[in-house]
């Protein structure tokens, strides 16, 4: 049995990596995990400095722990001076690589060559593909402006407007995001007048978006929610990508623009042109294969 401590800031983003990885690795061994959530940045060092770790207290040693987003890293040392086990960090960390057994850093934040990393596609995710997958079943995954694009809501509307006529014997359903703009939602209501399931994120349950996806032949994500890219292709959607203003070139988007180069994503420009959305060659399974690194080189 592996023993699994997962350190958690409970941000949902942060939560679905460290699931994403224990779910992988327990379909590879039986695993028993163990969430805990992580303590103070203050709390954590005087925790390191005294070989303490309270919030373990009355948990079996781990084996693993794991980490995600920076309030978890000093806690996962205090855990790992105080109890062992091996430290594997999810995203690069904001302290220095050798402090950890293993970090999963994805390759859009430009890991460096060392043996205590592996680089990823993206984030780790839940996504599996369902058995309930529908060939005419498809999915528009709406985000909003961010950091890195801008947003255009007649030219999501037109984008939109073109896939649902190219479309019809697909049965679509939409859902937006918080970040989507009031005003984008508003129009986007309209399309239940077309037959279009719209389901504001607001009126859907936690893992919701997940489960349609896995069930969708298809998913067309605009390009901001890159999350939700690469949980398409885990899902093995055939992914569309689309259009919204871009705020320059970044990391981000780089790693987008490598997805569409190998053929993971088509963008709503070629699939205009060429009338096809392009399944993927391959379905992404990054914590699949996260997990068979962690266990091939855990110590006997």
């Amino acid at each position: 049995m592996t023993t699994l401590w997962l350190i958690t800031d409970n941000k949902p983003g942060h939560r679905s990596q460290l699931q994403g990885l224990a779910q992988a690795l327990a379909a590879r061994t039986a695993v028993a995990a163990h969430w805990i959530d992580a303590p103070s940045g203050r709390s954590a060092l005087w925790q390191w400095l005294a070989g303490r770790f309270p919030p373990g207290a009355a948990l079996p040693d781990p084996d693993l722990i794991l980490v995600a987003g920076h309030r978890t890293h000093l806690a996962g040392l205090a855990a790992r001076r105080a109890r062992g086990g091996r430290l594997i960090a999810l995203m690069r960390p904001s302290l220095p690589l050798g402090c950890f057994d293993l970090c999963v850093i994805p390759q859009h934040d430009d890991p460096p060559a060392r043996t205590n990393v592996v680089a990823t596609r993206g984030v780790l995710n839940t996504a599996r593909p369902s058995p309930e997958r529908a060939a005419d079943k498809g999915l528009f995954l709406i985000g909003g402006p961010s950091r890195h694009h801008g947003w255009d809501t007649p030219g999501l509307l037109a984008q939109t407007d073109a896939i649902l006529t190219a479309t019809p014997a697909m049965h679509w359903t939409l859902t937006t995001s918080r970040r989507t703009p009031v005003e984008t939602e508003s129009a986007l209501l309209a399309l239940r007048e077309r037959g279009v399931d719209v389901r504001p994120v607001r009126d859907t349950p936690p893992g919701w978006a997940m489960e349609q996806v896995a069930r969708s032949a298809q998913a067309w994500v605009t390009e901001d929610s890159v999350s939700m890219v690469y949980e398409s292709l885990t899902a093995g959607a055939a992914t569309g990508l689309l259009a919204v203003p871009r705020l320059g070139e970044t990391r981000i988007t780089a790693g987008v623009a490598e997805l569409q180069r190998e053929g993971f994503v088509t963008s709503f420009a070629d699939w205009q042109r060429e009338g096809t959305l392009h399944a993927p060659p391959t379905r992404l399974s990054e914590a699949d294969r996260v997990a068979a690194v962690v266990l091939s080189c855990r110590p006997h």
